[in-house]
């Protein structure tokens, strides 16, 4: 079983806090219509800031390998990747409302619950499939996942009751894992940064910022599930996979 890795933040949400705080975001999508496990949606469904960055995130991958050892053998026989468990996140989320008094910290886990049932969308579509989460912090963005569990603990209350304060632990699990035989960079492209869309911006003037290649448009419209590479969205943000991906698949 593979150890997990924790990522602690170099920064807090709390006094001293940098000009250029970044508050961390969960991005849900509606799930690809056509049942696809490899790009999200480009439908987005809403966003979950985190009202004060995590300490830490916990990120843990399981590989699974196999031996082909003969009968006899004095040795033990190279291991063969058979593919991989699917990623798995986990993270806290501090809610305090106690300057307003408020049930902002209500609705805030009542969105985080609502994560765990099917979208809508996808239930008119008989297909029962929870929202995808995109879990993004800075230039930090995660896999795209669905949510697993959510654990929502009070810890202040109004006199009349509503909760003001609460702590939220998410784990997310990642939509797919690499499958046996695959080289574990082949496949779908996975999200490694974003931009955000402003006005005169389309696909390969994006490209060429990112990879000095504005030929490398189709990654990024693959991965974004767009089919005009010269109408975006301003305001909108765009998921862009890794220079090394990229490269691979041109073969450099």
């Amino acid at each position: 079983m593979a150890k997990p890795t924790v990522l602690t933040s170099a920064g807090s949400a709390k006094g001293g806090a940098p000009n250029n705080l970044q508050h961390a975001k969960l991005e849900l999508r509606e799930p690809p219509s056509d049942g696809s496990t490899a790009n999200p949606s480009s439908s987005v469904l809403g966003v979950i800031e985190f009202q004060f960055n995590p300490k830490e995130l916990t990120i843990a991958k399981n590989a699974k390998w196999t031996r082909d050892n003969k009968p006899n053998a004095t040795k033990s026989a190279p291991p063969q990747f058979n593919g991989s468990d699917p990623s798995k996140l986990n993270l806290e989320m501090f809610l305090d409302a106690t300057d307003k008094m408020d049930d902002a910290v209500v609705k805030t886990v009542e969105k985080l619950f609502a994560c765990c049932v099917p979208t809508v969308k996808s239930r008119q579509d008989k297909k029962g499939s929870p929202p995808w989460v995109i879990f993004s912090w800075g230039g930090l963005t995660g896999f795209p996942a669905f949510v697993t569990s959510v654990t929502a603990k009070y810890t202040l209350f109004t006199p009349a009751g509503m909760p003001v304060r609460a702590l939220c632990t998410i784990a997310l699990e990642e939509i797919s894992g690499e499958q046996g035989g695959q080289n574990p960079t082949s496949g779908a492209l996975a999200a490694r940064d974003t931009h955000l869309v402003v006005a005169g911006d389309t696909l390969p003037s994006v490209a060429y910022r990112a990879y000095g290649d504005a030929g490398a448009w189709r990654e990024i419209a693959e991965l974004n599930d767009i089919d005009d590479p010269l109408r975006l969205r301003p305001g909108s943000r765009l998921l862009i996979p890794a220079a090394e991906e990229v490269a691979s698949r041109h073969g450099e």
